[in-house]
């Protein structure tokens, strides 16, 4: 049914709408009902705070929030550890919701406390170390439902709108302060507070009920003890390096959060000072509310520009370099006597305003990307150290500082307030500059990881800044070290920024040892600059130079500049110098000689390609593809693909990609069918890139040719992988089936996952593009639909309902059916699940009990699709019929009814194009042994069948159930192409004494 006017135009704008903020289709409703829990939340707790803070500061006063931070440090662990216990014993979609209303809850207690006189002051304190303490638990408990809730890639997308609610409650609850005071008063304000963190906590569990399938149904224990060895094994990893980076992490996070904390205080010291206790609340109310408002529009539109332009490093040190210059001007400004203490006022006001809207922006935005040099098997291990120990040990151990800080002045004798609001300021503004220094030791750590860390594929470098790379690679190639090490450095430098590799390789091609000479010539004649020739030219000049060198200088020189004498190419096309550097110079003179010259450069080509030598013959083909000309030689191409040299046939297949010679396209398909040239063949066609998708696509397509041929054409098509390419199999792989559709799921997992940045950008683009979440579902459906009905076949031909061997056959068949939907399954869930899990939980299933009962807890916990307990009914160790009976409870995909056995063979048989050749034999032979007759339709179709086995199946289960149209058929089978069908068929017809056909045989 097609959609009226004003839908479409609905539809249109929500499309465009989800373009606008970054979304696909099928993520707004989980990510708007999470961005309504979290600014719920985020709004009561924010009026809570207003509340307590003034409450607090008048009570107590600025100088017990030490006390304050040091008790939130103890409670922050303690709910760390509540959290963590609360999951051993309920579901996570239980545990969050549970969090939700714990953290809500105890603001009744303390509303009623504060009306009972005694009660009031210990209130006040325990609801201001509460507010402290859940902050953290609130975006823990965030954090933990938006991982459940989404994948990886829709994390990306989502978090940042999830993330803002806290800016936007900030601005609703900011500028809502002071007329709710007007209103209903300041202690009224908690119970509005309360009632918005329950109606937080009520969207959540909507949403725990609503996405029920993305969270465990069980405790989180077994996947904790399932990883207690690899966590061990983690751990043992933060070694050299690594564990530098960790700790100055670690250093950096701690410091984040002492000034935090420090600035706080005396923020809120100022206020004690110079507000009462209604202005302090008000103004409060004002100030974060302004701040954000300012904070939500940096957030959408500025953070992430800035960092992509100007880099991590440098955004991140904004920070710290504005609290030392802000810090600076105040204890300067402060030394009047007569102004000391309004400056000290306005100058700490704006310290916070800048410290809280750096740090939830920028700073905020860069932190994930901090822990991208670790490996992964630790990253998040190191996270979690980062907030549930860093963090809540800073806010006590800030705590403990301004206590001994201020015991140490009154001490001394320095009691008076502006004397101490300075020395506090001093120490932020020294702390700010240590702070800077680490993150300063840090840019150069993270540099120094990811140099390491490129031939293991950690990372991408998309974040980094390239002109501080390029300098530690500099620093690298320049260094004593081993070659090993160089070698990745010059292979990511080329990867990283191919144009401009000349600009650091070229001024030390002379001090590289040769093996790093060649590789870096190789690396710098993918994009030939005239501005390095004078560094290459002198390679040409060392004497006794390396043939492999002395050639790729020869062939950079005269590829990079636009004028020359070809006659200086003469000297190297005598005999008597080497066959590489005779081949290059002779392919140089015919790609940029003139007529005559190119005659004299074929000449000697004629001379390599027809030598009796195997060396000059490969040079001489690969001299051929280096001239990017070949027409006046091709006459020798023939003879060279049949040489009897491998090394020759390799050469000459590298040669006509090269040159992309179109008529010699065919043998390169053919080389693809031998052992012995199929690698060659495959970088030859990988070369063409589209050139050779449509003989490709052709190949993989046609049913009639060999299956191994096939899949190299699909696996070709994938190393190709350009859009097309990539479209190609995306298409495919909705369309096709079983082997083939496992061949093509292997190759794009492979680019998914293996791939560097440009290629797995690619093939990201296109699954989203073509495929998106709901479409690798929707895949993933097809696969349990066919894996329930090879079930229910399994059940209606069990071994005790019908006997044989041909039986027996048919059952194993089906059972490998079924495994290998398993199998696709388990590939297609690697696209939208964390891949490294899906594959232990696979391993694990085939397993002990122990161990398979610990692979489906992983899959448990990490698989969020729609029908994830119907998978898990799937591999589950129970009878086939139970098996089936449940998973036809669980999922509108899987409807069985008994059936006759031979009512369930023709019904397979309607499933042929899902079958495997040799299930499909297997039933026309059960259906010949026990008397079964299949429609003319089924013996048809199968009679046409690519495979020669199901033909002959057919043809033999024809001669028992309806020799007289077998009769008939005879004829037409005269020409088939597989022998063995064709004996079949000779015998058939002296059987029934039939005249063979006059084109037969």
């Amino acid at each position: 049914m097609s959609l009226s006017g004003p839908a479409k135009e609905i539809q249109s704008l929500k499309g465009r709408l989800l373009d606008l903020i970054n979304l696909r289709p099928g993520e707004e409703e989980r990510t708007l009902l999470m961005f309504a829990f979290y600014t719920a939340t985020s709004m009561g707790i924010l009026w809570l705070e207003v509340s307590s803070a003034a409450l607090f500061l008048e009570a107590y006063g600025a100088a017990s929030l030490p006390w304050i931070y040091i008790f939130s440090a103890g409670v922050g662990l303690g709910l760390s550890v509540v959290y963590s216990w609360l999951q051993r014993l309920f579901p996570l979609r239980r545990v969050i919701v549970i969090i939700a209303m714990l953290m809500a809850v105890p603001v009744l207690g303390f509303r009623w406390g504060l009306t009972i006189p005694w009660l009031a002051a210990p209130m006040v304190f325990s609801m201001r170390l509460w507010i402290e303490a859940i902050y953290g638990l609130n975006d823990l408990n965030l954090s933990v439902t938006a991982n459940q809730l989404f994948n990886i890639r829709e994390i990306k997308r989502a978090y940042p709108i999830i993330s803002s609610g806290n800016l936007v409650a900030d601005v609703i609850s900011g500028f809502s302060v002071y007329l709710l005071l007007k209103l209903i008063g300041l202690q009224n304000v908690m119970l509005l507070a309360f009632v918005v963190m329950v109606a937080g906590a009520a969207i959540l569990y909507h949403l725990s009920r609503n996405y029920e399938h993305a969270f465990p149904d069980s405790p989180r224990r077994q996947a904790e003890d399932a990883e207690s060895v690899e966590s061990f094994k983690s751990r043992q990893r933060l070694q050299g390096p690594i564990q530098q980076y960790v700790v100055l992490l670690f250093s950096f996070f701690v410091l984040a959060q002492m000034l935090l904390f420090s600035i706080e205080f005396q923020f809120f010291n100022q206020l004690e000072t110079n507000l009462d206790v209604d202005a302090i609340a008000a103004f409060l109310g004002f100030f974060s509310g302004l701040l954000g408002l300012i904070e939500l529009f940096t957030q959408w539109f500025t953070s992430s520009r800035l960092i992509e332009r100007e880099g991590v490093f440098k955004v991140a040190l904004v920070l710290p370099s504005v609290i030392v210059v802000i810090g600076v001007i105040a204890l300067v400004g402060s030394y009047p006597v007569r102004l000391g203490l309004t400056v000290m006022f306005v100058g700490l006001i704006v310290l916070k305003f800048f410290d809280e809207w750096l740090r939830y922006t920028l700073v905020a935005t860069t932190r994930p990307i901090l822990f991208q040099p670790i490996p992964d098997q630790v990253r998040s291990t190191v996270q979690s150290w980062v907030g549930g120990i860093a963090e809540p040990l800073s806010m006590g151990g800030t705590g403990v500082a301004i206590l001994v800080t201020i015991a140490v002045c009154n001490r001394v004798g320095l009691v008076d307030t502006l004397v101490q609001a300075r020395l506090f300021l001093l120490g932020t503004v020294v702390a700010a500059l240590v702070w800077f220094a680490i993150m300063v030791l840090l840019r150069s750590r993270y540099l120094n990881l990811l140099v390491r860390g490129a031939e293991r594929g950690l990372l991408t470098f998309s974040d980094a800044n390239l002109r501080v790379l390029k300098r530690a690679f500099i620093e690298q190639l320049e260094k004593p070290g081993l070659d090993a090490n160089k070698r990745s450095c010059i292979e990511l430098l080329s990867h990283i920024d191919p144009k401009n590799v000349g600009e650091i390789l070229a001024p030390r091609l002379e001090a590289l040892p040769p093996a790093l000479q060649r590789q870096s010539l190789e690396a710098m004649l993918e994009y030939p600059n005239p501005a390095y020739t004078a560094q290459v030219q002198e390679l040409l000049e060392v004497p006794h130079q390396a043939p492999e060198i002395l050639a790729l200088a020869l062939r950079y020189v005269w590829l990079a500049q636009e004028r020359f004498d070809i006659n200086d190419l003469r000297p190297y096309l005598p005999p008597e110098v080497d066959a590489v550097v005779r081949g290059t110079a002779a392919s140089l003179m015919l790609r940029r000689g003139n007529l005559q010259e190119r005659a004299e450069a074929t000449a000697t080509l004629r001379k390599m390609l027809v030598h009796d030598e195997e060396r000059e013959r490969v040079m001489g083909c690969r001299a051929l593809g280096e001239a990017d000309y070949m027409e006046s030689l091709s006459i020798y191409i023939d003879d060279l693909l049949q040489d009897s040299s491998l090394r020759v046939r390799r050469a000459i297949l590298a040669a006509i990609a090269a040159t992309q010679y179109k008529k010699y396209y065919p043998s390169l398909l053919k080389a693809l069918q031998y052992k012995s040239t199929r690698e060659a063949a495959i970088a030859a066609l990988t070369r063409l890139g589209n050139d050779a998708l449509p003989m490709l696509q052709e190949l993989a397509l046609d049913s009639y040719r060999p299956e191994i041929l096939r899949n190299q054409a699909w696996q070709v098509i994938g190393n190709i992988g350009t859009v097309s390419a990539l479209e190609f199999l995306i298409q495919n792989l909705i369309t096709t089936w079983g082997s083939t559709r496992r061949h093509i799921l292997r190759i794009l997992l492979s680019l998914y996952q293996e791939s560097g940045v440009k290629r797995s950008s690619l093939i990201d683009e296109a699954l989203d593009r073509m495929l998106g979440r709901s479409g690798i579902e929707d895949l993933l459906n097809t696969e349990l639909a066919f894996a329930g009905q090879m079930l229910a076949a399994k059940v209606d031909l069990a071994s005790n309902r019908v006997e044989g061997i041909e039986a027996d056959l048919l059952r194993k068949a089906l059972d490998g059916l079924q495994a290998d939907a398993t199998e696709r399954l388990f590939m297609l869930l690697r696209f939208v699940s964390p891949a490294t899990a899906i594959q232990a939980a696979q391993v694990s299933l085939s397993g002990s009990a122990a161990q398979w009962a610990r692979g489906i807890e992983i899959l448990d916990n990490v698989v969020d699709v729609a029908n994830k307990r119907s998978i898990l009914i799937l591999l589950d160790r129970r009878l086939d019929a139970d098996k089936l009976k449940l998973l036809a409870l669980s999922t509108p995909l899987i409807a069985y009814r008994p059936m006759l056995p031979r009512d369930r063979l023709r019904q397979l048989l309607d499933l042929r194009n899902f079958l495997s050749d040799w299930t499909i034999a297997c039933c026309f032979h059960l259906a010949r042994v026990q008397r079964w007759n299949l429609t003319a339709e089924h013996t048809l179709a199968s009679l046409q069948h690519p495979t020669g086995f199901v033909r002959e199946a057919v043809l033999t289960y024809l001669a028992v159930a309806s020799p007289r149209a077998l009769r008939e058929l005879l004829p037409l089978m005269q020409q088939d192409a597989d022998p063995l069908v064709l004996a079949q068929v000779k015998q058939l017809i002296n059987t029934y004494n039939l005249e063979p056909s006059p084109s037969a045989g």
